[in-house]
């Protein structure tokens, strides 16, 4: 690990004001369309609700409230190879915090990571044993935000990025072993490190257990794989469910994404709307409106992040780009991830058949995607969405702790 002052000089976020200006005054110009009989979601975000979040964003969301609770945190720009990069930091407060890099996903944002980082940093200020402290670090997936619109870097996809991170933290920070945690995307960026850079990592923690192979194929974008519908009504229900809950971004995004991003950066409201409904049909509410995990003031923080960024396109080229530059194996050991993995698992994502975390437990460590992986901690809730570290982050936290604790240096 680096010891003595961090190496850089934080660079606090900061929205120009007329950037904001332009944003409420396009907000004001929303032409709603004609959506009746969708007051139940069934076809898409519903014109009414989205209406509510588009005047609150226009006449009420404060986001220089929001920026200084990010502000609150230290924030870098740095660039890695050629890319520029935003990363959060928080040191760690212990007697040998580990260092740890947590990547996001899409629709995420390095906010949704903000419930997890200051137990994560300083365990002791909420209970914890401050001998699990780590060195926080939260980047930016570069196209996803600050430090503002990537270009220079068009084939950017999860396996370029994992070799970028290490480069931030081995070469830029200067530390000599980390940590790695991420969800969605930053699932396979953290188990890409695992699997190529594997000694230099003391292990990783995700959230999904995708393989690092699972853009690749002449149909990636079907998220079902071909399969067959199930005879069963109950698994056939559950597949369909979620076919509907994931298929069609995957499908947009992979096969036609610069086209949907034309309208989605010209407008506010429409970006809002393909956000939303991520944020609504794949995090946990059962019964309750998305508020009930989001509020108003989070998600337009997350909304504002990609919109003053002019973000949109480059974070939906991370699908393609997967796919059109393939992930090959560094090496053939088994393992493929040689790094010590661990995993958490969510009831809102249980795969059809499944219905307990138990369950959970069993169907992972009975199929295929387990033998990718060193697997040393596996984990699984009965709550909790896709947006892990933001709907349950106790149980991340304590699930992440577990994993890294059997590795990290004696003293």
């Amino acid at each position: 690990m680096a010891h003595g002052p961090f190496p850089l000089d934080p660079e606090p976020i900061v929205v120009a004001e007329d950037v904001l200006d332009a944003l409420r005054a396009r907000l004001a110009l929303t032409r709603p369309p004609v959506d009746e009989g969708n007051e139940d979601w069934s076809y898409g975000v519903p014109a009414s609700y989205l209406g509510e979040l588009i005047a609150y964003w226009r006449d009420g969301f404060d986001w220089r409230k929001a920026e200084a609770a990010i502000n609150a945190y230290e924030h870098y720009r740095v660039t890695v190879d050629g890319v520029p990069v935003h990363f959060l930091r928080k040191p760690g407060r212990g007697p040998a915090p580990v260092p740890l890099i947590l990547t996001h996903g899409w629709p995420w944002t390095f906010w949704h990571w903000s419930k997890v980082i200051d137990p994560l940093a300083d365990p002791a200020a909420s209970g914890g044993d401050p001998a699990d402290a780590f060195e926080v670090i939260v980047p930016s997936l570069p196209g996803f935000g600050f430090p503002g619109p990537l270009t220079g870097f068009p084939d950017v996809n999860f396996w370029k990025v994992a070799d970028l991170w290490h480069t931030l933290m081995t070469g830029t920070l200067g530390f000599e072993k980390y940590a790695a945690g991420g969800c969605d995307i930053g699932g396979i960026v953290s188990s890409q490190l695992g699997h190529k850079y594997a000694d230099e990592l003391y292990a990783i923690h995700i959230g999904s257990g995708l393989p690092l192979d699972f853009f690749t194929g002449p149909r990636a974008w079907d998220f079902a794989r071909g399969g067959r519908l199930s005879d069963d009504p109950e698994l056939r229900a559950r597949m369909i469910e979620l076919d509907h809950r994931f298929a069609v971004h995957l499908a947009a995004h992979m096969l036609d994404g610069a086209t949907l991003a034309q309208a989605l950066a010209d407008s506010p409201a429409g970006l809002l709307a393909w956000l939303l409904e991520r944020w609504n049909s794949w995090s946990d509410h059962p019964g309750e409106s998305v508020e009930a995990v989001f509020s108003k003031d989070e998600m337009l923080t997350h909304a504002t992040i990609y919109w003053v960024n002019n973000s949109i396109a480059t974070s939906m080229r991370y699908y393609a780009n997967a796919n059109r530059y393939p992930w090959t194996p560094s090496h053939q050991r088994t393992p493929i991830v040689q790094a010590p993995v661990g995993l958490t698992f969510v009831g809102h994502e249980n795969p059809p058949g499944v219905h307990t975390a138990a369950q959970r437990v069993q169907a992972f460590l009975g199929g295929p995607a387990a033998t990718w992986f060193n697997h040393v901690n596996v984990r699984a809730h009965e709550r909790g969405g896709h947006f892990i570290p933001w709907e349950v982050p106790d149980a991340w936290v304590t699930d992440l702790r577990d994993t890294v604790r059997p590795y990290r240096p004696r003293r």
